[in-house]
């Protein structure tokens, strides 16, 4: 084979896998769940306050240089914080609220804009916490390629802040 014939076998190997890229969903959804000793309405006191979510915010665990900015009102929608660590900077406000739940705006910059929320249910000697996570990965391969790892990545960190949720 010469030399020219290798090189478009290869570009055209190449070529093949980043348009294989495109078959992965640009769609990546994280749900964890969990049991949280605490009665409805103080956890959702917790969530839906920016200082409350301190309490519970799984980064503090794996970065102690963590540094908080809380802004906005201190609980409800626009309230938020900034943050700066180890894992990146952004910020997350409340965007909406109801009763039973929270959702939160997440400006990571280049890195994307997730939407998060968490979901409160009574049950009996506690709560019922649905904390999930919907990003969309856009056109970039790389991007897309990541996302398949997504749910081990975030999944890991949502179940350690429902354990600290637990136990705040």
């Amino acid at each position: 084979m010469t030399l020219t014939q290798t090189l478009m076998v290869g570009g055209g190997i190449l070529t093949a896998a980043v348009l294989a890229t495109y078959l992965i969903p640009a769609h990546v959804h994280v749900e964890r769940t969990a049991f949280v000793p605490k009665p409805p309405e103080a956890v959702m006191a917790l969530v839906a306050s920016n200082a409350g979510y301190q309490t519970f915010n799984p980064y503090k665990n794996s970065d102690p240089n963590l540094k908080i900015d809380l802004f906005g009102p201190d609980a409800g929608i626009g309230s938020g914080f900034r943050f700066a660590g180890k894992e990146g900077k952004g910020a997350q406000t409340v965007t909406a609220l109801t009763e039973t739940s929270v959702t939160y705006s997440i400006d990571l910059g280049a890195r994307g804009k997730p939407t998060q929320s968490i979901q409160v249910t009574p049950v009996d000697g506690g709560s019922k916490v649905t904390w999930d996570m919907d990003i969309h990965m856009g056109m970039n391969p790389v991007a897309r390629v990541l996302g398949l790892f997504m749910d081990g990545m975030m999944g890991k960190t949502f179940d350690q802040g429902l354990k600290n949720l637990a136990n705040a």
